[in-house]
């Protein structure tokens, strides 16, 4: 399936348009993690247990998005956008959608 955060896929005209196809993603960080992303803020760098919690959960909710979409019969997602929230401490929430379409 093709997936493309713009609006039409080069040499492939959309044939169809479905609707709407979402994914969205909630994540809890344990206490350790809690507990080292506050060091390394203070310290500075990156935090490398967030960014892995937070890339876990971008992947789990394009996989939703995906598998949307094709129940729907799509075969590719057009205009995606991917919006990234803190729900609380330690939760973190990601959320895709773009249009289900048939090329």
């Amino acid at each position: 399936m093709v997936i493309t955060t713009t609006a039409i896929v080069e040499g492939s005209p959309v044939r169809q348009y479905i609707g709407v196809a979402t994914g969205e993603v909630i994540m809890g960080a344990n206490v350790g993690r809690d507990l080292l992303a506050s060091i390394t803020d203070l310290v500075g760098g990156r935090s490398k247990a967030y960014e892995t919690k937070l890339r876990e959960a971008r992947e789990a909710a394009f996989q939703e998005m995906t598998q949307e979409a094709s129940q729907m019969g799509a075969n590719a997602v057009i205009g995606v956008a991917i919006n990234y929230e803190v729900v609380r401490q330690g939760m973190l929430m990601v959320a895709v959608s773009g249009t289900a379409v048939i090329l």
